[in-house]
């Protein structure tokens, strides 16, 4: 019995040793795609030789530069892709109407961007009534064949790109009403919301202070997927003949051009399809990239 009180005390030195040691959680980088990296180059690219194409060595797009049809060849620069019905460098003309394309797509995107999603905010976030009419708007606004509404407008008001611009706003605005309306809800119903609200905080301040701020990113996220489609419209639009009038490059105005003489001179549609198709899909890479990295209803 004494020689069990007289033993020295456990050093906590050893307890220490004994316990078993933190488990440490490596942090999990996402690998970003090839395709996602490819796209944004892509992108920089189109838009840079759009921004600075009069900086260029390459012809104006309304000056001829070799016999008509010519196909692609690498004698020059303005050869590379070939001559359209008039003798036009086709690269030339492609790097202009990408400033068609992309201008009306991101402003037609920003313009609907900015109304839809103040729109659906409101609607979202007062409910009852508003958010009745709101919905009905919306929902009668996307029962109403797209088409039929860019052709309409092109057909009363002269064909320019104001007109297209408005065309297309009118088009994407339920889209993101919807989307902005949606994540107002979700995001009235929280806590920090409500504490805000028992706080006596404005109307504006919980919308633009609380609710706004989480809402942006995922519907930002989703502008670059509109954009693409806008940039497929306003290609439809100009192979119609309702787009930007000529002598103005578009890209649907290219293939309108050079659908006659598709068997003989592939180039003169398969060019500028495949500049849509580029742009196009590289603007959709980057929509679904970003969706995933803001859109927290998409992350695990």
């Amino acid at each position: 019995m004494t020689d069990i009180l007289a033993k020295k005390p456990a050093d906590p030195s050893d307890s220490e040793e004994l316990a078993a040691p933190a488990l440490v959680v490596p942090v999990v980088r996402q690998r970003r795609s090839i395709l996602v990296i490819l796209s944004i180059g892509w992108l920089a690219a189109l838009i840079l030789a759009a921004c600075f194409a009069n900086l260029l060595p390459i012809a104006p797009y309304e000056t001829p530069v070799g016999a008509p049809r010519l196909g692609p060849s690498f004698g020059s620069l303005d050869l590379l892709l070939g001559t359209d019905t008039f003798g036009r460098s086709e690269l030339s003309r492609i790097i202009y109407g990408a400033r068609v394309s992309l201008v009306v797509g991101t402003l037609a995107g920003l313009f609907g961007f900015i109304i839809g999603s103040l729109i659906g905010l409101i609607g979202g976030y007062f409910g009852r009534h508003l958010d009745n009419g709101i919905s009905l708007l919306a929902d009668a606004m996307l029962a109403f064949p797209p088409l039929i509404l860019l052709l309409a407008l092109a057909s009363i008001l002269e064909p320019s790109a104001k007109t297209i611009l408005l065309g297309l706003t009118l088009v994407v605005i339920p889209a993101f009403i919807r989307l902005s309306r949606a994540n107002a809800m979700a995001w009235s119903s929280r806590e920090f919301v409500r504490a805000a609200r028992n706080m006596g905080a404005g109307h504006s301040r919980i919308l633009f202070k609380e609710i706004l701020p989480n809402v942006i990113a995922p519907l930002a996220a989703y502008l670059p997927i509109v954009m693409a489609a806008l940039i497929v419209a306003e290609g439809s639009l100009s192979f119609l003949g309702l787009g930007i009038p000529p002598p103005t490059p578009s890209w649907g105005g290219m293939i309108s051009e050079g659908k006659d003489a598709l068997s003989t001179s592939p180039h003169l549609v398969f060019v500028p399809a495949l500049a849509i198709f580029f742009t196009v899909f590289a603007l959709n890479q980057l929509g679904d990239h970003l969706r995933t990295k803001f859109d927290k209803t998409l992350q695990r």
